[in-house]
């Protein structure tokens, strides 16, 4: 792989209420712990302690909105999340080409004995 992979970074999006978030606030525009647990299964506590995982790693930005923080989804640092997929999504496509190509020959090898 070229690019290098932010482990911290797939961690936290590896976490599947978190990336409903990330959907969440890229629809809305934006949103608070309190907008977000209303469309969520868990609680606002839970809510937002998945906004400081997401914080930490730069895919969400908090700006001051009366008594609650309102979250927006960082574009260039999603951006390069997406990035790093496709950098590992055409890794593993070159693996499994190289395997298949062996299973071929060895295929091919058996057929001619």
């Amino acid at each position: 792989m070229t690019a290098a992979v932010d482990d911290d970074l797939w961690s936290a999006i590896g976490d599947p209420t978190r990336r409903r978030m990330l959907d969440l606030l890229l629809v809305d525009g934006g949103g608070t712990a309190t907008s977000l647990s209303e469309q969520l299964p868990v609680t606002r506590q839970a809510v937002a302690k998945h906004l400081g995982v997401l914080d930490r790693v730069g895919l969400v930005h908090a700006t001051s909105a009366g008594r609650e923080r309102r979250y927006r989804v960082d574009e260039a640092q999603l951006a390069r999340a997406v990035a790093q997929l496709s950098s590992v999504g055409a890794a593993w496509d070159a693996r499994l080409r190289r395997i298949k190509r062996i299973a071929e020959a060895i295929q091919r090898g058996r057929d001619q004995q």
